[in-house]
């Protein structure tokens, strides 16, 4: 009699287990089903990566367009001495040489920055690149709005001239020359006003994750 009664206690424990795993099954599958879930800010963070790289388009657009209109900028006057000849050049200011140095950096570093953003649109959950870009895109903005702001000061002279100091204005006659150099400055801070715009979708981004 006791050995039946220990093994229908046996019996009894060995039900209770399959009956206890058979209800755990559930779980386990309802468990996969939200693993496979997507989060909810993934396509919000898919949008703003689509924007950043959009937007990056836009500042290698401008950054470019203002090195290549600053570089290009020369005129030669129609009138010449003997041992003079009138002629303006970006390289002839510092500050117009140190703009297409910078400016043509900026844009190299923007046309490589693309395959970055491009992986946040595929990976809009990674960190590490976004991260990365949220640094650089900050230095690059910097010396932009740098490079912008020396070469503005250059052509407001140009364009005004400074009666204290005896400074002539001289896009009288260099026209050319001065339209394209106000080309570039303003293309440079469209370009860095970018920038900045997108340091704040990216740390926007960064928040959220």
């Amino acid at each position: 009699m006791a050995t039946a009664e220990k093994s229908g206690e046996i019996a009894i424990n060995m039900s209770e287990t399959k009956a206890s795993t058979k209800g755990k099954a559930p779980l386990l599958n309802s468990s996969k089903a939200f693993a496979v879930v997507e989060p909810p800010n993934r396509g919000a963070k898919r949008g703003i990566a689509s924007g950043d790289f959009f937007l990056r388009l836009c500042a290698l657009g401008a950054a470019l367009g203002a090195a290549i209109s600053m570089g290009t900028a020369d005129q030669l006057l129609p009138f010449t001495t003997q041992f003079l000849q009138f002629e303006a050049q970006y390289d002839d200011f510092d500050a117009f040489r140190y703009f297409v140095i910078s400016l043509a950096m900026v844009t190299g570093y923007l046309l490589l920055s693309l395959p970055f953003s491009i992986v946040c649109i595929i990976r809009p959950l990674a960190t590490a690149p976004r991260l990365f870009l949220v640094i650089f895109d900050s230095i690059m903005g910097g010396v932009t709005i740098a490079a912008g702001s020396a070469a503005a000061a250059i052509v407001y002279l140009a364009h005004t001239g400074n009666p204290n100091t005896n400074w002539l204005p001289i896009c009288q006659q260099y026209g050319d020359y001065c339209q394209s150099a106000s080309g570039a400055v303003i293309g440079s801070l469209i370009a860095g006003a970018v920038l900045f715009f997108i340091v704040i979708l990216s740390a926007f981004a960064l928040k959220r994750s």
